[in-house]
C-alpha cells in the first residue's frame, strides 16, 4: 500500500516501545520498516492516527478506506445510542 505524504514529522522510535507497552498498537510502517506509519489505540472504539494524508487519495464517489471506516463506525456507535 502506497499513500501519499506531504509533511517531514514522524514519531520517534525512541518511544515506540512505550506506546506499545501502554496500548498503542502499531499497525503501519514505513516500506522499509523504519518509520511508524499507522498507530490504534484496541481497546479504544475507533482511535486510528496515520502519518499520511488519506485525503489525498479521495474522490467525492470513492473516498479513501479511513473515512468510510470513521462514518460507518459513527453510524453503528449512534445506533448503540
Amino acid at each position: 500500500i502506497s499513500e501519499r505524504h506531504r509533511h517531514r514529522y514522524e514519531i520517534n522510535n525512541d518511544f515506540r516501545q512505550v506506546l506499545e507497552n501502554n496500548g498503542m498498537k502499531i499497525s503501519g510502517l514505513s516500506p522499509d520498516e523504519r518509520l511508524i506509519e499507522i498507530v490504534e489505540i484496541s481497546d479504544h472504539p475507533w482511535f486510528v492516527a496515520c502519518q499520511f494524508h488519506p485525503e489525498f487519495g479521495s474522490r467525492p464517489n470513492r473516498p479513501h478506506p479511513l473515512f468510510t471506516g470513521l462514518i460507518s463506525n459513527a453510524i453503528e456507535y449512534r445506533k448503540k445510542k
